[in-house]
């Protein structure tokens, strides 16, 4: 034994196991009456947030919920959903926040899959979870969230969620654990190729991705900040989390409109707010009169979906500071960040957005990061052409799936976590994603980004979306395949597209067929590519004239 072993142990007064739950204890005890939570006419302080949260945990108690019990909400950003990411663990359960979009079969398979044992559920999700429910040959306790603000569904629960709380004990407290491994929260993925994999987050990851969070965001102390990301999606980020750290103000927003977001912006004083390239799209492209006062240096950040540069460029003209981040369900979402270098600011907004468009770097607390061959695990040259496959490891990656080990130990092959998604190294050290390996296009041996393709479609004035995915050819093997939508009031044809193509790209990368009208979406704002290349197959070829 070393001489630093001897006599210096762990105990009560030198160590204590990392959990975000000591956050908002802090936040209750340091600013009690700071506003936590704004919806509507309804406002709560830290301390009021806290309260609830305890009793939230007793009450769950006293249905009998345990160490390892899930607990599901398919619930809004509404103060219940936030109260829940600490009522929950601070009784030993696990959070299970349902998507709110998935349809009542996919609900059915999760709320069986996790163990449920006690679901809260948003009237305006009751016609899903009542057909869910009905699936189930084992049904969970359904509690209620009754919240005013929303007129219609119908309640399924034996109570509401504020009658539980009054079932609660007003002393009971608590913010600490015992094991930091101990898992917090269990997110779905989306499941595009088969039932949805549970991933499990722990204590440690959750507490350190918050802090992680405010770090690559210039998140300041009290912040204000807006939902318009669900908080169903890796708990939003894990910002409930952050925004107890930095004891900020939460507004709750509970659809995504651009008139109630600016309106909320100005109302609110609002310093950040995040959300999918779809939803800065969405304000970018709202009426103009929208965009009038509206103060500048409002904080964005961006994930889900490569953004376009055209779109970061847009929300910068209009005073918004946008920062890109990037990461997957697997990894407490954002771990990777394009953080801006001082010499980028003497650089036109357009150049910019093209250096901020790219994934970036490791987060303040993501350990590694690497672009490497996905055979042979040996890092790719910093040259910004040679493609691999993205890499992670440290202590924001999951616990794995449940009960699934077979799909955990292939994706943490090698000591690694294998992402899926193909990029490229640049010299400063910053990825660049070029695509999801299954949606690389390969036309005559070439490979073709559809991020690429993509990103020149979005700079075209009259394009408001646009997805670009393979089509099968005989004579190239696939070909790329445009869907594309446009703004308000604009026309356009597939040899007016074209015609742009040729002007941006190589011959080869130019789509071959071309479908203009609506593009379908998850509920977090990505494009369902899976759904694209079924369609694909249907467009026909564009005519050569």
């Amino acid at each position: 034994m070393n001489i630093y072993e001897q006599g210096l142990d762990k105990n009560a007064a030198n160590y204590a196991a990392l959990t975000p739950l000591n956050f908002i204890e802090r936040a209750a005890s340091v600013y009690p009456d700071q506003a936590s939570i704004i919806q509507g006419d309804t406002r709560y302080t830290w301390s009021q947030t806290y309260a609830r949260a305890c009793l939230l945990a007793s009450a769950l108690g006293n249905l009998g919920i345990t160490k390892g019990d899930t607990v599901a909400f398919m619930g809004a950003n509404t103060p219940e959903t936030f109260e829940a990411h600490f009522g929950v663990p601070m009784c030993g359960a696990v959070l299970n926040a349902l998507n709110v979009r998935l349809d009542a079969k996919a609900i059915a398979f999760i709320l069986e899959h996790a163990e449920v044992k006690v679901l809260f559920t948003d009237r305006e999700y009751s016609a899903t979870i009542k057909a869910a429910l009905e699936l189930l040959p084992t049904k969970p306790t359904v509690i209620d969230i009754d919240d005013p603000s929303f007129d219609g569904g119908e309640l399924l629960g034996e109570y509401d969620y504020e009658a539980l709380l009054q079932r609660g004990d007003a002393d009971y407290r608590c913010f600490q654990v015992e094991d930091e491994w101990q898992a917090i929260s269990l997110n779905y993925t989306s499941g595009t190729t088969g039932d949805p994999k549970g991933v499990v987050f722990h204590h440690r990851g959750a507490y350190l991705n918050a802090l992680s969070n405010a770090m690559c965001w210039n998140m300041t102390a009290q912040p204000v900040y807006l939902w318009t990301l669900p908080m169903f999606h890796c708990n939003g980020w894990c910002f409930p989390w952050t925004l107890a750290a930095v004891a900020g103000t939460s507004v709750c927003l509970r659809h995504v409109r651009a008139e109630a977001i600016f309106e909320l912006i100005k109302q609110h004083k609002v310093s950040h707010f995040c959300g999918a390239p779809v939803v800065l799209n969405t304000m970018l492209n709202a009426e103009p009169i929208l965009h009038a006062d509206v103060p500048k240096g409002i904080h964005a950040m961006t994930a889900g979906a490569a953004p376009p540069a055209a779109v970061i460029a847009g929300m910068e003209k209009l005073g918004f500071n946008v920062t890109h981040v990037y990461g997957l369900t697997e990894t407490y979402g954002p771990c990777v960040v394009s953080a801006p270098q001082a010499h980028w600011g003497e650089l036109d907004v357009d150049s910019r957005a093209e250096l901020m468009a790219r994934q970036g770097v490791r987060a303040p607390l993501q350990d590694e990061l690497m672009v490497a061959d996905p055979e042979t695990l040996q890092p790719v040259p910093k040259d910004g052409k040679t493609m691999g496959e993205i890499f992670m490891r440290g202590n924001l990656v999951m616990k794995g799936y449940l009960k699934n080990p077979k799909t955990t130990e292939a994706s943490f092959a090698g000591g690694w976590f294998h992402s899926g998604d193909l990029a490229v190294w640049h010299p400063d050290g910053y990825a660049q994603i070029k695509d999801r390996s299954k949606d690389i296009i390969i036309s005559g041996g070439e490979n073709i980004s559809s991020l690429e393709v993509e990103s020149v479609l979005f700079r075209h004035p009259k394009i408001l979306e646009a997805a670009v995915v393979a089509a099968t050819d005989e004579k190239w093997g696939e070909v790329p395949c445009a869907f594309v939508s446009l703004k308000q009031g604009q026309t356009m044809d597939a040899a007016e597209l074209v015609a742009y193509c040729r002007e941006e790209l190589a011959a080869f990368k130019i789509p071959k067929k071309v479908e203009f009208g609506p593009i379908e979406k998850t509920s977090t704002g990505k494009v369902q590519k899976y759904l694209l290349r079924e369609r694909a197959e249907q467009v026909e070829l564009i005519k050569k004239g």
